[in-house]
């Protein structure tokens, strides 16, 4: 197991990208009408590559529990988050209209794609992308039906559509020539390609990260809510770890599925939250405040909860 200054070390390069994302989009190196082609670039281009490769030649999905429980666990433990979110926020006195529903969103949903996947590579190896990426199946099942249903009050049926994407068409494709035999059959050139753009995704995707994160930090002052910041802090970065850690432990999860369930765990808050809060008619500066709050603090967090939760999953000595 890494001891807790090398997972340190192994975050420094994830949240560097960020800011140097950050610096790029304040110095205009990245314009405000570029931002949309390049995330275009990312989410339906690259992305959907590394999903292709990482899925359709590893072994480890050969595995019915690695084919079957991510997906389920990660939309169960998703909404279970969110519904701990919710009950939290009514404590806290926050009303819809007012942040409840954009807090219950934005706390309740943990990074589950560019800080996860260069962690799972560092620690494990590329291979290790797999059962993650189908996790996150259930996960995005989560966000576009009870997501959107949390933050806009519409009905579930809203998001399904929003299912069929680039992302999960490359995910279904992959499986699909896994599971059939058919990659030694795909043509190297093509391979080649795929690879090549794949290996732009994550970098690509932590700089704009930063870049959509950056037009916040022009009023600093708005940024931090002590009562908002400090609640988030404590859910999403002490309570709801526990429940991945809880389903690592003692449902029948291989040990693919544990790595996925523990790196979750440590997870600040997802940046989609502030997307899904503007378009949908929630209240973006709350999951602003939930965001970079969580994302400050997980810098020293994240490294304990996994030296710890790899421990508590039975993943290490």
């Amino acid at each position: 197991m890494m001891s807790y200054g090398q997972l340190f070390l192994t975050l420094l390069p994830v949240f560097a990208l960020i800011v140097l994302g950050a610096g790029l989009r304040h110095a205009q190196w990245i314009s405000e009408p570029a931002e949309a082609s390049l995330f275009n670039l990312v989410v339906k281009v690259t992305f959907p590559c590394l999903i292709f490769e990482s899925v359709a030649a590893n072994p480890a999905l050969h595995q019915p529990g690695n084919l079957l429980l991510p997906p389920l666990l990660g939309f169960g433990l998703t909404l279970l988050s969110m519904a701990t979110g919710w009950y939290v926020a009514r404590a806290l006195g926050l009303t819809i209209g007012h942040g409840l529903r954009t807090f219950a969103l934005a706390v309740g949903l943990a990074n589950y794609g560019y800080l996860p996947l260069p962690l799972m590579d560092a620690m494990f190896g590329p291979d290790s992308r797999a059962v993650l990426l189908v996790h996150n199946v259930g996960v995005e099942a989560a966000i576009w039906t009870a997501g959107i249903l949390v933050v806009s009050g519409a009905a579930p049926g809203a998001g399904w559509r929003r299912l069929v994407n680039a992302p999960i068409i490359a995910l279904v494709a992959g499986l699909a020539a896994n599971l059939s035999g058919a990659m030694p059959h795909v043509p190297g050139v093509a391979l080649s390609v795929v690879h090549a753009l794949g290996l732009c995704a994550i970098p690509l995707g932590l700089l704009m990260t930063g870049v959509s994160i950056q037009p916040h930090l022009d009023d600093p002052k708005q940024l931090v809510d002590p009562r908002v910041t400090l609640t988030a802090w404590l859910v999403r970065l002490v309570v709801l770890p526990w429940f991945f850690l809880l389903a690592a432990r003692w449902l029948p999860c291989s040990v693919e599925l544990k790595r996925v369930l523990v790196v979750q765990a440590a997870m600040p808050s997802a940046v989609i939250s502030i997307i899904i809060a503007r378009i949908y008619g929630g209240r973006p500066l709350v999951a602003v405040q939930i965001v970079l709050g969580t994302t400050a603090l997980a810098l020293f967090t994240i490294p304990f909860w996994l030296h710890f939760g790899f421990g508590f999953a039975g993943l290490g000595p």
